[in-house]
């Protein structure tokens, strides 16, 4: 990563050197002929005092680049078709898979399994958080930290030292999510999006709209606690663009892992039924995010629904591959991942292969993640404790990585097989900024979700 990124990281989405830069990159990586913008937008992002108007109009250059020839992947959809979601999601499932039969559980059982899924979001949300800053915790930095306080392999909350390192002292509320010191689950993005997801569809239904879901982020979800994708998208809203032009206009993180925390929550009321799923997740995403991006939300609603049918990872990651273009760069860079744990390779040689294949991208671009999440998963063969502490030790966007992990984990887990020195520090409450919900009851919102599903 370089050190203009961790300048401009969560800061400045407005600034126009971060926009001109971010586009950039997203356009280089997304197969655009810009190579020969690469000087000038060099010159422009690393003054301290660039002109503005000169970054605007090289921006405008750089989005007009043409596509590079024989560009192989599939990057793209018109979200503007009318049932664009429902009809993609559709073609997909007649093509590749057939529907999986939902779960008959009793009302019991599928409430403690929905009721796992939101306990074990909060856990790895929370497990997370404290190493949360890829530019400084690597796979390796991680394990040099949790070694000195003789927690590695994480089986707990992350502990603090007396003497604590910068990266810790840095980090905005990083105390409440350490070990001996959790009084709720603390508030985060990964959790306020999963209950601003369970108020839409209450309030909405499940043929919610995208206007829907802007509506609701400008009556309830507070500006500044939206990040990169979701803030652009925020401020387009505010200036009169709808979707999904508000997650195209002067937006350079339209593929990272913001489409894919708010997913959860459509696994949640869809069990066994991840076509479904998916097809709810994208409209969700699609206010803020294309391509990798939205396809991310997609994988993830499905790895979520698919754990109340499914017996192990393997089987989850089998189904949600088929809600994704397989000629996309998150598809191919997850059944990697997939290979390397049929191979047998060892979980940390996969996750440096992970770091070594996608270094290119921001530690919060979706595709990365995505595979981080999915190794967290494979090697943790469904224990609960094993596939959070994975996830977290893997790195990049550790808290929202371990929240979507955990989704999953606590579903195949269900909420009464959670070992509880995870869930009693939460004493059953949960944090948020959204309006009207903070001090909610986790077991009150897993009953509400319960009351969704049809």
């Amino acid at each position: 990563m370089t050190s203009i990124e961790a300048v401009f990281f969560g800061h400045h989405e407005a600034d126009p050197r971060a926009l001109l830069y971010y586009e950039w990159c997203q356009r280089d990586e997304s197969g655009y002929a810009v190579e020969d913008f690469a000087e000038e937008v060099h010159e422009l992002t690393h003054t301290d005092h660039p002109l503005a108007g000169a970054c605007w109009r090289l921006l405008d250059k750089v989005e007009s680049a043409p596509r590079v020839p024989d560009w192989p992947y599939l990057e793209w959809v018109d979200t503007r078709e009318p049932g664009w979601a429902d009809a993609n999601t559709a073609a997909v499932q007649a093509d590749s898979h057939p529907p999986l039969p939902v779960a008959e559980f009793s009302a019991a059982e599928l409430l403690d399994r929905v009721h796992g899924g939101w306990l074990g979001r909060c856990a790895g949300c929370t497990l997370g958080k404290p190493l949360e800053n890829g530019f400084v915790w690597t796979p390796q930095r991680i394990r040099e930290y949790l070694e000195s306080v003789h927690a590695y392999p994480l089986r707990d909350y992350v502990p603090i030292l007396d003497k604590l390192p910068p990266e810790l002292e840095s980090r905005r509320s990083w105390r409440r999510s350490t070990l001996g010191r959790i009084d709720g689950s603390p508030r985060d993005d990964d959790i306020d999006y999963t209950i601003l997801g369970l108020h839409l569809l209450e309030q909405r239904g499940r043929d919610f709209t995208a206007e829907d879901v802007a509506a609701l982020w400008l009556e309830r979800l507070p500006f500044l606690q939206t990040y990169t994708a979701g803030r652009v998208a925020y401020r387009n809203l505010i200036d009169g663009f709808l979707p999904p032009d508000t997650a195209t206009f002067r937006n350079p993180y339209r593929e990272w892992i913001g489409g894919l925390i708010r997913a959860d929550i459509h696994g949640y009321i869809n069990p066994g039924d991840p076509f479904r799923a998916a097809a709810s997740a994208a409209r969700d995403a699609s206010i803020s995010h294309v391509g990798n991006g939205l396809w991310a939300a997609m994988w993830s609603a499905t790895l979520v629904s698919t754990a109340f049918t499914a017996t192990t990872p393997q089987e989850i990651l089998t189904v949600a591959h088929t809600v994704i273009p397989a000629r996309s760069r998150l598809a191919v860079a997850v059944a990697e991942v997939v290979e390397d744990h049929r191979g047998g390779l060892s979980w940390e040689d996969a996750v440096t292969a992970i770091h070594a294949r996608h270094a290119h991208y921001n530690w919060v671009h979706a595709i990365g993640n995505a595979c981080l999440i999915a190794a967290g998963l494979l090697w943790g063969e469904g224990d609960f404790t094993t596939t959070l502490g994975l996830t977290t030790q893997g790195g990049w966007d550790t808290d929202s990585n371990t929240a979507t992990a955990g989704s999953v984990a606590g579903i195949l887990t269900g909420a009464s097989g959670i070992p509880p020195h995870w869930t009693d520090p939460f004493h059953d409450t949960l944090h948020s900024s959204v309006t009207g919900y903070d001090g909610s009851r986790i077991s009150d919102l897993a009953q509400r979700t319960i009351r969704l599903i049809e």
